[in-house]
C-alpha cells in the first residue's frame, strides 16, 4: 500500500508540471517549508461542503500551529467528483491560473468561503473570475490561462493522481505513508501530526 502510493504520489507531483507551457513549481499551491519534517498531500474538491468546513474550521488552526512553524508542508492537490459537483472543475482551473501568478492560497480561500454563493450556478464562470480581482490578480492573463488546454490537463492529471493513490472522496489526505479520509476533527489532525513529527525527530529521514 505504501509503496503503491508512494509511486502515485510522484504522478502527483510531476505530471501537472510536465503539463505546463511554462514551468511553475509545486511549490505555487503548498503551504510551509520545503525542509519541513512532515508533508501532507490534501486531495479536495473546492465544491465539496466537506472540503469547505475543514478549509474554513480546521486548517487555520493546523497551519499556524504546524505549517507556519516549520513542522509541515502542506500541498494541494486537486480532486473534483464532477459527477457530484459540476463546478468544481472550473473552481480547480481557476485555482491553478491563480497559482501561476502566485495566488493559489489567497483564491483558494475565496472559493470555499463563498462555496454556496457559487455552487449552484448553471455557469459560474463569471462569479468565479469575479473572486480572483480581490486577490490583485491579472484577470486576461488568468483567462488567458484558463483557455489554455495545459490547464484542464492540469486539473485532470492531479484528479487521476489522487484517483490512483486510493483517494476516492474528498477531502482526503495522505499523510507520510498513510491515507486520512474526511474532514475529520483537529483533534484527530494534532494527534496525527504530533505522533509523526516526534517520531521524525527520533528518526530524522523516515
Amino acid at each position: 500500500m505504501r509503496r503503491s502510493f508512494v509511486a502515485a504520489a510522484i504522478t502527483l507531483l510531476a505530471s501537472p508540471l510536465a503539463a505546463q507551457t511554462s514551468p511553475v513549481p509545486m511549490g505555487s499551491r503548498a503551504k510551509g517549508s520545503a525542509q519541513a519534517p512532515v508533508t501532507v498531500y490534501e486531495m479536495s474538491d473546492f465544491q465539496c461542503p466537506y472540503c469547505r468546513r475543514f478549509a474554513l474550521e480546521t486548517f487555520p488552526l493546523l497551519d499556524s500551529l504546524y505549517v507556519a512553524t516549520g513542522k509541515v508542508r502542506w500541498v494541494f492537490i486537486n480532486f473534483p467528483l464532477t459527477s457530484l459537483h459540476p463546478n468544481a472543475v472550473p473552481a480547480a482551473g481557476i485555482a491553478l491560473c491563480a497559482a501561476k501568478q502566485g495566488a493559489f492560497w489567497a483564491i483558494h480561500d475565496l472559493l470555499y468561503k463563498h462555496q454556496e454563493d457559487w455552487a449552484h450556478l448553471e455557469d459560474p464562470s463569471e462569479y468565479l473570475l469575479s473572486l480572483t480581482d480581490s486577490a490583485e490578480v491579472s484577470r486576461p492573463q488568468l483567462i488567458e490561462c484558463l483557455k489554455a488546454p495545459t490547464t484542464a490537463e492540469e486539473v485532470r492529471a492531479d484528479a487521476e493522481g489522487a484517483s490512483r493513490s486510493g483517494a476516492a472522496s474528498t477531502p482526503t489526505f495522505y499523510i507520510e505513508g498513510g491515507l486520512l479520509v474526511g474532514a475529520q476533527p483537529a483533534a484527530v489532525f494534532r494527534h496525527l501530526l504530533d505522533s509523526i513529527y516526534a517520531e521524525k525527530q527520533v528518526r530524522p529521514g523516515r
